[in-house]
């Protein structure tokens, strides 16, 4: 048998993003440019018009949105107990505490039945994250949110693309926050946009991003001339990462076209594996980008889990867990987490049992039915 590499994921830059990044290269304007508003343009088009702001990565945008809706010491933030550290660290640095909530078994999203035991009166916002492209169930978690001052901001970090009711990811909150990481359904290498309905909240985000300035370089009629009125960050994007984000957008549509025809084989492959749940691509309103697919051993623990990777690498094929550690039970959230109400059965099962196998536009349809038909065979030598 002929053996094939096949990473968990690989950006694809072709052509199109090295001229465009050479042609920034050439100028003068590194930061803060033209190529950063037409990226925003683009992405707030492809959202229905949303005003954007691009910024240094995911984080930075659920971070700045934190701040700008004044949210800080002894406020707290609902987050679910399964996703990225980033999630609950923009909330620490803040001030703020993370409140951890558990999750649906079904879909790995934060748990809206769960949510309601967790608001109290210092509840100030919820990120809700779409666990590895599988939007949440937004409908139920704005009817709880409603008539409560609580604000709500999507963890879109996995889910460009990804759907509810129809209706794109990212637009139902007070902000939308995506990652171009290079793992991501489009790359600019490191890099993040936050959406929202609300230009002026846009604004603040642009301009916390950028020192504080009361004048941006485009207002400033003396050049170099500004001044500063608030305690500012800099979490910009550059200009050469918004000229490939500006490439990648263009070819979004057939990289998640590769990745749907990618998930649907593996999933049909694997359908009868009864050792195994699989992350769905629809449930409910929801319908997933397919960032990866999501296996749940239903025995064994993080022992066979970490056996099954090891075994699959050997066979040239690369996985990824999403995510290793229920963050409460994490080293560095376990001694802060002061509730009691801290059940977090369905996160601490996912963080032992859980594979990301790779469906990106990166392997091909061959590829695909060579992963299930390995992964099957390394799951039941090991079973």
């Amino acid at each position: 048998m002929i053996e094939i590499n096949i990473p968990f994921a690989k950006p694809l830059i072709e052509n199109e993003e090295k001229v465009a990044a050479s042609n920034v290269l050439d100028g003068h304007i590194l930061t803060h440019g033209p190529m950063c508003r037409k990226f925003e343009e683009s992405f707030g088009a492809f959202h229905n018009g949303l005003n954007a702001v691009t910024l240094s990565n995911c984080t930075s945008a659920m971070f700045l949105a934190l701040k700008s809706l004044g949210i800080g010491q002894g406020d707290e933030v609902i987050v679910p107990a399964m996703t990225h550290i980033a999630t609950a660290h923009c909330v620490s640095h803040t001030g703020a505490k993370p409140v951890f909530c558990d999750i649906d078994y079904k879909t790995g999203n934060i748990d809206p039945e769960k949510i309601i035991y967790k608001i109290n009166k210092n509840t100030k916002a919820i990120i809700i994250v779409h666990f590895v492209g599988l939007p949440a169930d937004m409908y139920s978690i704005l009817d709880i949110i409603k008539d409560k001052n609580i604000s709500l901001i999507e963890d879109c970090a996995a889910a460009l693309g990804a759907t509810y009711d129809n209706k794109l990811v990212g637009t139902f909150g007070d902000a939308g926050c995506f990652s171009f990481y290079p793992t991501k359904h489009i790359t600019t290498m490191e890099g993040g946009m936050l959406i929202s309905k609300n230009k002026s909240f846009t604004e603040s985000i642009r301009k916390l991003s950028s020192f504080g300035y009361t004048k941006n370089l485009y207002e400033r009629t003396t050049p170099g001339v500004y001044d500063v009125d608030m305690l500012g960050y800099n979490l910009r994007m550059s200009e050469v990462a918004a000229s490939i984000g500006n490439e990648q957008l263009k070819k979004f549509n057939k990289f998640l076209a590769r990745r749907n025809t990618n998930a649907t084989i593996l999933r049909k492959e694997l359908l009868n594996c009864k050792e195994i749940d699989i992350m769905p691509y629809k449930i409910g309103d929801s319908v997933s980008s397919n960032f990866c697919v999501n296996i749940i051993l239903k025995t064994g623990g993080d022992k066979l889990r970490n056996k099954v990777i090891l075994n699959l690498k050997d066979h040239n094929i690369g996985t990824s867990v999403h995510y290793p550690v229920c963050l409460p039970k994490s080293l560095y959230y376990k001694d802060k987490i002061d509730d009691q109400n801290n059940d977090f059965k369905v996160a601490e099962h996912f963080a032992s049992n859980t594979i990301s196998l790779p469906c990106g536009p990166h392997i091909n349809e061959n590829d695909s039915y060579f992963i299930a038909k390995t992964f099957k065979t390394c799951l039941k030598e090991l079973i």
